[in-house]
């Protein structure tokens, strides 16, 4: 019985630590991708964000929108929109300003 109960208290603890530092872990994240993106601009290799917002905002309207991603390896934003409870990413060329898909 005090196997199952320690057992039970080790998997409690290790949840109540996952809970703590999953979003420590995804700030981090959002952390680096602000990162590459300042660096990518700064070298003249992207477009800024706001420029590529200008250019992609003025076509979503109807949809809410909840912010940009930005993936260095592809020097792509993923920018994400919600329209009537769906969430739609719409992906664009971080050098061109393209749109490069969209999927809901």
């Amino acid at each position: 019985m005090a196997l199952r109960i320690m057992r039970w208290t080790t998997g409690i603890l290790a949840l109540g630590l996952l809970t703590v530092l999953a979003p420590a872990a995804d700030a981090q994240q959002r952390a680096d991708e602000q990162g590459d993106a300042r660096r990518d601009l700064r070298n003249g290799n992207v477009r800024s964000l706001r420029e590529i917002e200008a250019r992609v905002l003025p076509g979503k309207r109807g949809m809410q929108y909840l912010g940009p991603e930005y993936d260095p390896t592809a020097m792509a934003y993923r920018l994400k929109f919600i329209r009537d409870g769906r969430v739609v990413f719409v992906d664009v060329d971080a050098r061109t300003g393209q749109i490069l898909g969209e999927s809901r």
